[in-house]
């Protein structure tokens, strides 16, 4: 058997060090498994940018919810007539204004405040990031739960290590296997299982992708990732359809781009929806689109009707991208835009 040692010197650490010290990296300490500290201190976070937040593009709209299990009846003013009405499901509103017990969801649109609630979920403020020029050293991944690491592959968590937040990027030094599973090293003596992560790998340029500006969506990492040529610019996480509702692999591109757009579908009684005013939305296959989702934050997950939900600060940046390669802000007619890669590298679980 080997037994694996773990030799700290307390009188240096990898802040102490240079990078292209050899005699101070050296006496760093080694770690059981994977990279050293000393490799791991060369290189200990994501060299990546994220997007810059802008709340006037989160709030720019007030969300509410209906929370009625009826129709919801629609009037043309506070006690006016009723001019329609909303099927029960998963509804969102954007709304104007509020008086005495009325809500004005659009002109001449009223229906009964009590019928809204608040979103379940705050508008996201998850961003992707910028990519730099030159590829990374090392996988970048994001977790997608809080969790604390393993010191090992196939370990217990450990919370003596401190606990790491959902979104946190992170580097993939080296990975291993154990029970079938790929267990990633993130640190020295930290290793999580890959269902916690969501990597970002770009691919190389298929044949039949036509276009410079093009978007590969990996249906297994959820991953989105934005290239200019052979070149990645952008990466960020999505979620796309549930199994109920895929989104279909294959070569699509963007066909149709409108700055909002108010999508409904399935059936009344079962799984119903309508969604108002959905931002930077870009159809690329029927009528699955990317888009902006502000009634949840459950990026890095399946759980759309066949669309690619992004956070609205991603979802303005695709889309102001493709508008500068198209040209235009939105789109007059259909028309033929970057190519959208759909594929899954692996089978999700």
């Amino acid at each position: 058997f080997i037994i694996f040692l773990t030799i700290a010197l307390p009188s240096i650490s990898a802040a102490d060090c240079q990078p292209d010290e050899p005699p101070c990296l050296e006496t760093l300490s080694q770690p059981q498994y994977g990279l050293s500290e000393a490799e791991i201190a060369l290189y200990p976070e994501p060299n990546v940018q994220p997007l810059t937040i802008n709340n006037n593009l989160l709030y720019d709209r007030a969300y509410q919810q209906i929370i009625s299990s009826d129709a919801l009846t629609i009037y043309d003013a506070p006690n006016g007539n009723v001019t329609g009405t909303l099927d029960a499901g998963f509804d969102f509103l954007t709304t104007l204004r509020s008086q005495d017990g009325w809500t004005e969801i659009n002109t001449d649109q009223w229906v009964r405040s009590e019928h809204l609630g608040p979103m379940g979920a705050s508008v996201s403020h998850f961003t992707g990031v910028l990519l730099p020029e030159t590829p990374l050293p090392y996988p970048m991944a994001w977790l997608m739960v809080n969790l604390y690491p393993s010191t090992a592959p196939g370990a217990d968590p450990d919370s003596s290590l401190g606990l790491l937040p959902r979104y946190t990027r992170v580097n993939i030094y080296s990975s291993t296997e154990v029970d079938g599973y790929n267990w990633y090293q993130i640190g020295v003596d930290r290793w999580v299982h890959q269902f916690h992560v969501a990597k970002i790998e770009p691919i190389q340029r298929p044949e039949t992708v036509d276009t410079n500006h093009w978007i590969s969506i990996d249906l297994y990492e959820q991953i989105a990732i934005a290239y200019e040529g052979e070149t990645p610019i952008f990466a960020t996480l999505v979620s796309s359809g549930l199994e109920r509702w895929p989104t279909q692999e294959g070569l699509f591109h963007v066909y149709f781009r409108l700055t909002r757009k108010n999508m409904s579908g399935g059936t009344p009684g079962d799984d119903f929806y309508f969604l108002e005013e959905v931002p930077w939305t870009m159809f690329f296959d029927e009528g699955r689109a990317l888009h902006g989702a502000y009634w949840h934050d459950g990026f890095g997950y399946r759980r759309s009707h066949g669309c690619v939900n992004l956070s609205i600060t991603d979802a303005h940046w695709l889309y102001q991208w493709v508008a500068e390669e198209m040209d235009s802000l939105s789109s007059a007619e259909q028309e033929t835009g970057p190519a959208v890669y759909v594929y899954s590298s692996g089978q999700y679980n």
